[in-house]
């Protein structure tokens, strides 16, 4: 690892957890507040959370030397807020635990991967340049409040683009934290350092929180995070299985369900920035990247009572143009892919625009239905074209 280590790995792990903690901690304090959560126990969340994903990054990109990032669920977490009110904690740990079986057994049985086989990848490539499109978007939608800091940013990324590309992140990201200290937009006093300590809860299994909570957060982890998740790793030329990423992360949760880990599962925002061409040029050393996010991961845990305040002391603006910019070449290269057969082209983008739509149905979010029409706007596509090779093939015969 420290032979090949070079800055762009270092700043692409430290962007994925900026990213992925911004971007939704504050809906995990929302969810352990919705179970009356001690501060205690809050921080045991986040402990658990960090060290989870942390292992199983650093040990499933050294496993397979490919850049696996995961992720704790953010759709689970917004069901979580409304979910778990009038349950006691040790029922909701029942429920994590009954959730966290659930996706380990998809992994032992090899489910997924079954799953994941019959998905073409250009639909992987549209619906990751659908997840990610927002991100990019709002590069330029942050402009309005800060012309300044993001312009600066912006032009920073596309000079250093040209005249030393493997260096174009980190000198953005410099760029950018430099002109926020100087404008005094970086909040020291917001941040207050505390280790946290794990709270172990006893679980208390109840058949309305296993069915009402747990079977809902399974599906939603499975489908919102784990399939875009391994969409990313498939867009991006990773052929790695399946079946192993889905049951570590499934056991992960199995371990530390109990001390506030409701769930693990891939990444697939966080995950593109450790895959793009700024990580590495290399597709080979990209694993790297990922494990020095799992390195920041294991930081975070540790000292979970203290991460509110330590990304809260950043600008907003500053968060969001360096999510976006570290995240262009990925959007340009999956859109590419996703467009490049003119087979598969009008379904790629069926599932770009419903992906980047928003579209939420039965709480199962844009990422699956895009999939779910991409498929089906394919298989159509498909039987239509098959329709008049079969009556020319009959005709043929009848001659």
């Amino acid at each position: 690892m420290f032979k090949h280590l070079s800055p762009s790995h270092l700043v692409a792990g430290f962007v994925a957890v900026l990213v992925g903690y911004t971007s939704s901690a504050a809906i995990i304090f929302q969810a352990a507040s919705a179970a009356g959560a001690t501060a205690a126990q809050l921080g045991s969340w986040m402990w658990a959370l960090g060290l989870g994903m942390g292992v199983t990054c650093i040990g499933l990109s050294l496993a397979y030397r490919t850049p696996v990032l995961t992720a704790w669920s953010t759709p689970g977490a917004a069901l979580l807020v409304t979910a778990l009110a009038g349950l006691s904690m040790g029922e909701a740990v029942g429920a994590f635990l009954f959730s966290s079986l659930l996706i380990t057994l998809c992994g032992v049985f090899g489910l997924f991967d079954r799953i994941m086989r019959h998905v073409p990848r250009a639909l992987a490539g549209a619906m990751l340049a659908g997840i990610l499109l927002r991100f990019g978007l709002q590069v330029f939608t942050a402009m309005g409040s800060e012309l300044a800091l993001v312009a600066l940013m912006l032009l920073t990324y596309l000079l250093a683009r040209r005249l030393l590309p493997r260096f174009a992140v980190p000198l953005t990201l410099l760029a950018g934290l430099a002109l926020a200290a100087a404008q005094g937009g970086i909040r020291f006093d917001a941040v207050d350092i505390a280790l946290a300590r794990p709270v172990f809860t006893m679980p208390e299994f109840s058949f309305p929180a296993l069915i009402g909570v747990g079977l809902p957060l399974f599906i939603v982890t499975m489908a919102s995070q784990n399939l875009p998740g391994l969409a990313v790793l498939r867009a991006n030329g990773y052929d790695t299985p399946a079946s192993p990423l889905i049951g570590w992360t499934g056991a992960t949760g199995l371990v530390l369900a109990p001390f506030g880990g409701f769930a693990f599962n891939l990444a697939a925002i966080t995950a593109a920035i450790c895959m793009s061409r700024d990580a590495d040029p290399d597709p080979a050393r990209r694993y790297l990247a990922s494990m020095w996010a799992g390195g920041f991961y294991l930081l975070t845990g540790v000292f979970g009572a203290t991460v509110a305040g330590l990304f809260d002391a950043l600008p907003a603006a500053l968060v969001v143009a360096i999510a976006g910019i570290a995240l262009l070449g990925t959007i340009g290269n999956s859109l590419a892919g996703a467009l490049a057969g003119e087979r598969e082209r009008e379904a790629a983008l069926v599932c770009f625009l419903v992906t980047a739509s928003g579209l939420t149905l039965f709480d199962l979010g844009s990422a699956f239905w895009g999939l779910v029409l991409g498929l089906a706007a394919l298989h159509l596509g498909t039987a239509r074209e098959a329709a008049p090779r079969a009556a020319a093939a009959d005709t043929a015969r009848a001659r």
